[in-house]
């Protein structure tokens, strides 16, 4: 059966009325936010990095402390990784403190300290995939780019595919293309965004009829959340696996498994039968 195409019936007056729409939030209702005031590459790739798979409330307690700590790429790039995670802490997903810091090391030894504008340069880096690629092209160098987050798609989905399921990214994109104006795309998104954050209060469940809808286990009791007890008691200073399963848990093996797993992907070093960060 052939697709159809989600841009067909869409005409420019429609386009402008959900332009409209969308601007007229905005205005009203639109967020002020610490990363929406710069348009500092490094300062905006913090946020992005920051804001995967996290609230903005959470991001929002960290980001000036991050910012204070390591005001550019190259005081990230020369501090070490004990310090960074440290700084990090509160925030999870360790793996994109790491990231940070190696993106810093290759911008200044690859890029003359100068983030690329690219999206596909952009996405060679660590912890950077295309949407986090195509979200740094918006904002910090204005760049007319399709991009979709969580918030977009529901807005998306809300006003362009009343009744569907099963509603894919790539149904979105060519919408999200059609609808982008000619200027201001990065308070475009902003503006998407925000209008997103408020459907979601007033009509819950719109991404559930996504096609890449997941929902996120809990993290009370989960092996991530162990995994971040482990790093935050070793940045506090080396340790054995006795001591730490003695201080967070009674199943030495699982200790055992998380130090190994930590050791391999570059977050501690084991010396001598104490385990340290790097």
């Amino acid at each position: 059966m052939k697709r159809k195409d989600p841009t067909a019936g869409l005409s420019s007056d429609k386009i402008r009325r959900f332009q409209e729409t969308i601007w007229g939030n905005f205005r009203r209702h639109g967020r002020d936010l610490p990363w929406r005031r710069t348009r500092d590459p490094y300062r905006i790739l913090v946020s992005e990095i920051m804001l995967q798979q996290t609230q903005v409330q959470r991001v929002m307690l960290k980001y000036a402390e991050f910012i204070a700590a390591f005001p550019d790429f190259a005081s990230l790039a020369r501090a070490r990784l004990r310090d960074v995670l440290c700084t990090w802490q509160g925030l999870g997903y360790n793996r994109r403190a790491i990231a940070l810091k190696e993106i810093a090391e290759r911008v200044v030894r690859d890029f003359n300290g100068a983030l690329p504008d690219s999206i596909d340069t952009l996405a060679t880096l660590p912890g950077i995939g295309r949407a986090t690629a195509s979200a740094i092209c918006a904002f910090a160098f204005d760049r007319p780019v399709v991009f979709i987050e969580t918030n977009i798609r529901t807005v998306f989905i809300y006003f362009l595919f009343q009744g569907r399921q099963r509603i894919t990214d790539a149904d979105i994109a060519s919408l999200v293309e059609k609808t982008l104006p000619r200027r201001n795309h990065r308070q475009w998104y902003y503006a998407l965004m925000d209008y997103g954050v408020m459907l979601k209060k007033h009509v819950p469940g719109l991404n559930k009829r996504s096609a890449h809808y997941q929902t996120q286990s809990p993290f009370q009791g989960s092996n991530r959340q162990m995994r971040g007890q482990v790093l935050k008691a070793l940045i506090g200073g080396p340790k054995t696996p006795a001591a730490l399963s003695k201080m967070l848990a009674p199943d030495p093996a699982h200790i055992r498994n998380i130090l190994t797993r930590l050791e391999s992907e570059g977050f501690i070093k084991k010396d001598r039968g104490l385990y340290a960060v790097v």
